[in-house]
């Protein structure tokens, strides 16, 4: 008998165990070989004489952020091929919701050497040719997707969850992403979408929104949005949260903007840190916390400014930095493309991974969608990487219902790209619906990718609809 069973047997311990676990090859590599450093902004034609001063200027970002083609052609020069410059255009003209508008340090993160792939040039500045030929939009594609207007408290308050409300305070960006959810609201006007404007003066809009919080004591939770709030006048910001800060019932505040991603110089000038850290210690002191929600939909976007900006802002004393992106095919749709940017977001930027959206039904975005069981998929194939505190939930944000995590779905046609969803609670004009809490409710795929019977059944239905 061994040595190891005979003390097993006389003593009833366990016998000795031999260590035999190694690492191994796996589906995903972990750490990511490209290098964490700043793209070189001279390489591109219409940069190339600019210094690290005025790179580093907000101001100057502002100032030459690309506005429309013609900014476009004086930045990439020769670069920008001339195919994609006409399809460009055309989707100016007749598909984008979104007027363009990107800041340097955005177009600095593109790969100038194959712009038609890239994939933040794929959601930043779509292209015509980018967008599905059949199904452009879905049939049931709204401007106001989420119905966010139709639960307005106030002028631009939504009060959709029981304990959370989301304040639109601006309807202007630093950066216009091509599928905005809230392209009905925010922008400039373009050929095929006339936005809605704000009625109510800012001071008026903003006082009651402050009113009915004040009144309404079962709000625990508030994302001060837009817009972006890094085009707000950071006085007017510090005065907004202040306001909600002394409201004892409110416990979270989330400041959304993406400009900490295409703008972060906005978030390294002095007068904003002094800003947001004199916010971040009243909250403190009043016991509510204070986080900075952003948005990332790629690895390559991550750059050492972007730490540097995320750095200071942890350094007010914010009690985080998170991000939600949203799942665009195309950009991300990727087990590889995801994790690197998780790893790049949690390693080198210390901006926690959060939320992945499934890309809302709003007009023209067809392309960028993905069906439910690709976003399940994804969900399966992160799993296991990341710290679980780090992990991503993926998303569906549902009309009606709201963010519903990918495997909530109450059933599902994979045949005609419809799944159902339901809800355990009511939004804010369900207060007298007795059917809430009980009622099904619709979400679709994209109908490019169904078998030949959905898109018969979709062919159908959109014919019913038309002659309707």
């Amino acid at each position: 008998m061994a040595v190891d069973a005979i003390d097993q047997a006389a003593t009833g311990r366990p016998g000795r165990r031999v260590p035999q676990a190694h690492a191994s090859e796996q589906p995903y590599t972990y750490p990511l070989t490209r290098p964490f450093v700043e793209p070189d902004w001279t390489r591109l034609p219409g940069y190339r004489d600019v210094t690290e001063s005025d790179w580093n200027s907000a101001k100057w970002q502002r100032q030459h952020s690309v506005k429309n083609l013609d900014g476009l052609r004086r930045a990439l020069g020769e670069l920008l091929p001339e195919d994609l410059a006409a399809s460009i255009d055309r989707d100016q003209r007749e598909r984008a919701t979104m007027s363009m508008l990107v800041p340097p340090q955005m177009l600095n993160t593109m790969e100038e050497r194959d712009l038609w792939k890239d994939p933040i040039r794929r959601y930043m500045i779509p292209a015509f040719a980018d967008r599905d030929p059949e199904w452009p939009s879905h049939p049931t594609a709204e401007r106001d997707s989420l119905h966010e207007a139709d639960m307005w408290a106030a002028e631009g308050l939504t009060h959709r969850y029981p304990t959370k409300v989301l304040a639109e305070l601006l309807s202007t960006c630093p950066q216009y992403c091509g599928h905005c959810t809230r392209m009905d609201l925010v922008g400039n006007n373009v050929p095929q979408f006339i936005k809605y404007r704000f009625e109510l003066k800012q001071k008026e809009r903003y006082q009651a929104i402050i009113d009915y919080l004040r009144a309404t004591p079962t709000v625990r939770d508030v994302v001060v949005s837009g817009g972006d709030v890094a085009n707000l006048p950071i006085g007017h910001l510090e005065s907004f949260v202040g306001s909600l800060i002394e409201m004892d019932h409110i416990r979270d505040i989330r400041l959304a903007t993406k400009g900490l991603m295409g703008l972060p110089q906005h978030f390294l000038q002095d007068e904003v840190l002094f800003g947001i850290e004199r916010l971040a210690h009243k909250a403190i002191e009043h016991g509510t916390d204070l986080a900075i929600h952003t948005h990332v939909n790629h690895a390559n976007s991550v750059t050492p400014l972007v730490a540097k900006a995320t750095k200071k802002l942890l350094e007010t004393g914010v009690r985080d930095v998170r991000n939600q992106g949203v799942l665009l095919r195309g950009v991300n749709t990727t087990p590889h493309a995801l994790l690197d940017l998780c790893f790049r977001l949690l390693d080198d930027a210390k901006v926690m991974p959060y939320y992945f959206y499934m890309c809302d039904l709003i007009p023209n975005s067809e392309h960028w969608r993905i069906p439910v069981h690709e976003a399940q998929g994804l969900q399966h194939a992160i799993m296991g990487y990341l710290p679980g505190f780090a992990t991503p939930r993926i998303v569906c944000d549902v009309p009606f219902v709201g963010k519903r995590w990918v495997h909530q779905v109450d059933s599902y046609d994979r045949i005609n790209g419809i799944s159902y969803w339901t809800k355990n609670y009511r939004t804010g004009i369900e207060w007298d619906d007795p059917e809430a809490t009980t009622r099904t409710h619709e979400y679709y795929d994209p109908i490019s990718g169904l078998p030949e019977e959905g898109k018969a059944y979709w062919r159908k239905r959109t014919a019913g609809l038309a002659t309707a």
